[in-house]
């Protein structure tokens, strides 16, 4: 198996530290709003690289983030924390917001057929050992302070920016603002003190002062906590490069003098809307509801992806999404005229896998399989293989989730309260059936899906 790694700029072998075991970190939402297409291609991205390690007979301990707390509108410190700010804008308390997007992201997941991780794991949950990192980092002489915060001093390590080579160009964010109170343009916020006399909704007692978390600091923190001190992988989109994963590195590696941290950096390109990338920011992106709402199978939005490399760039376009939509369906029509019994010899799957396994090429291992189709050789079952990685519902072979005659008769009632337009009881019934330990999805054919619960460490 053979993966870009951003870290050395080059296709490199996959060899895990501790095989037949891999640790992999993927960052999660801040779940301030929902998550938008073009975050969702990211874990889109992900989710076949697990899939495919998967298929080589590897472990995967998948460890997500989110992020409820510390995430400020500007990468360089600067602005509003998008929790709190979440909170204003609909008038909600911040862990209402966050749990309301959590369930919103994880639904999104579900969706697009992407496996769950291990664990997620929540920011605020983790508060006590983000505390005691910057402690540490304090200790070994790596930090100073400002009147609004504990900063990491990137000049104490030598190749501070390595992953972004930013020996050679300027971060984004000394651009846009001024260093201040900073000893050096590229220092970063692990520990934010609050503002005289604001009192916010998330914060806590530490260094003397009320305070919360910088955002950078809440990944290190965790990844060590569920993965140890160095692990395999560790993913996000190439956004992720010049600032978070950046400083993740930096803060991670002053901390345990361990090199590499991370030994593979695997970054998803974005998807653009006309010349610029899709972003909450720049109020410029579409949600998966959108497309639902616009006849769009999220299976198909899935399908739109993988007919490009994850590490290019892709222009989105409604006429595209509808061509791939109706390629998908064609490409299931074509595997239903498939007879039962066809001898297909090992040709297929050299190719396909040969595909995958190099730096996860999907328009490749789909080309193999059209081909095979108008050769005559593939047969179900090498669909059904294939598709364990594509995850695009080639063949239905899924497992119905096994229900208790209570939840069965809840959804009964809440089928028929959503008939009725009856959205408050529909809700009730809903958050009854999640609080038994399973969740309901309303499908576009008027169906629900139920799924068991994923666990939230």
């Amino acid at each position: 198996m053979k993966i870009f790694n951003t870290l050395t700029r080059s296709i490199e072998e996959f060899t895990p530290i501790n095989p037949p075991n891999v640790g992999l970190y993927t960052c999660g939402p801040t779940v301030y709003n929902y998550a938008h297409i073009g975050n969702l291609r990211t874990y889109v991205f992900e989710d076949i690289l697990k899939r495919v390690l998967i298929h080589n007979g590897y472990e995967v301990r998948h460890i997500m983030n989110i992020t409820d707390v510390g995430h400020l509108t500007d990468d360089a410190d600067e602005g509003e924390d998008k929790m709190e700010a979440g909170a204003v804008r609909e008038g909600k308390t911040a862990g209402e917001i966050a749990d309301f997007y959590t369930r919103a992201f994880q639904d999104n997941l579900a969706d697009l057929n992407i496996l769950p991780p291990t664990f997620y794991c929540k920011a605020t949950d983790n508060i006590s050992e983000q505390i005691k990192f910057v402690q540490a980092l304090h200790d070994r002489g790596f930090t100073y302070e400002t009147t609004d915060g504990i900063y990491f001093d990137t000049t104490k390590l030598p190749d501070y920016g390595k992953l972004a080579n930013l020996d050679k160009q300027d971060l984004d964010a000394g651009h846009r603002v001024e260093v201040g109170e900073k000893h050096n343009l590229h220092d970063f916020a692990l520990w934010k003190f609050s503002p005289a006399g604001q009192r916010r909704q998330m914060e806590w007692a530490a260094f003397g002062k009320m305070g919360f978390p910088g955002w950078h600091i809440e990944c290190s923190a965790m990844s060590m906590k569920y993965l140890g001190e160095q692990f395999d992988i560790h993913c996000g989109g190439v956004d992720h490069i010049p600032v978070h994963h950046t400083n993740e590195i930096a803060q991670s590696e002053a901390l345990t003098g361990k090199k590499p941290w991370v030994k593979y950096w695997l970054h998803g390109e974005f998807l653009l809307s006309g010349a610029d990338k899709m972003a909450k920011s720049a109020d410029n992106f579409l949600t998966l509801q959108v497309l639902k709402d616009a006849g769009i199978n999220p299976i198909a939005y899935r399908y739109y992806l993988l007919q490009s490399h994850y590490r290019k760039q892709i222009g989105f376009s409604w006429q595209a999404l509808e061509a791939a939509k109706k390629g998908l369906d064609n490409l299931r029509e074509q595997i239903q005229k498939i007879p039962d019994v066809i001898k297909t010899g090992t040709e297929t799957k050299e190719k396909f896998h040969n595909a995958i396994n190099n730096d996860l090429n999907t328009p490749e291992a789909l080309a193999v399989i059209w081909t095979a189709i108008k050769n005559d050789k593939l047969s179900k079952n090498d669909v059904a293989e294939f598709d364990k990685i594509l995850g695009l519902d080639l063949i239905k072979t899924a497992m119905p989730t096994i229900l208790t005659e209570e939840v069965s008769g809840l959804l009964e009632l809440r089928l028929n309260a959503r008939k009725k337009q009856d959205w408050t009881e529909s809700d009730r019934l809903r958050d009854l059936i999640d609080s038994l330990g399973y969740t309901v999805k309303d499908l576009p054919d008027g169906e629900q899906r139920v799924d068991r619960n994923v666990k939230l460490a």
